[in-house]
């Protein structure tokens, strides 16, 4: 037997078992299409689905795990059925090489021209005075 926000935890879903049971009471955690608390038993078969920003991860319980396990461990005891994670998710984040310093203002107006943003968007109203 195991409680649903254990298992959430032990597989390693939730950084804390309390952010599990936080999930769980929020409705962000259904247990085979109901709402449930975080101490509903699962048994193997069950259908856990988790929803985060943006998409809807589903997962098919394989082993009852009480304790936090390590990642190889963790993933044996499920089978992810999530779909296709939505590509807006998967924006590559800029990241400059270690030392590089700050952006000059050339490398800052690509960075602004690439992201979409007006060269005039971090500048106050003309109406606005101090």
């Amino acid at each position: 037997m195991a409680r649903l926000d254990v298992w959430l935890w032990s597989v390693r879903l939730f950084k804390t078992r309390s952010m599990a049971t936080n999930a769980v009471r929020g409705g962000h955690v259904r247990l085979n299409g109901d709402p449930v608390k975080p101490a509903r038993v699962i048994k193997p078969g069950d259908r856990v689905t988790v929803k985060e920003p943006g998409w809807v991860r589903e997962f098919e319980v394989v082993q009852l795990l009480t304790k936090r396990v390590g990642h190889t461990v963790a993933i044996e005891a499920y089978v992810d059925r999530s779909p296709e994670r939505p590509s807006h998710l998967s924006v590559p984040v800029g990241r400059r090489d270690r030392g590089a310093g700050r952006p000059t203002k050339r490398d800052r107006r690509a960075i602004d021209h690439l992201i979409g943003r007006d060269e005039r968007d971090h500048l106050p109203d003309e109406d606005w005075h101090p």
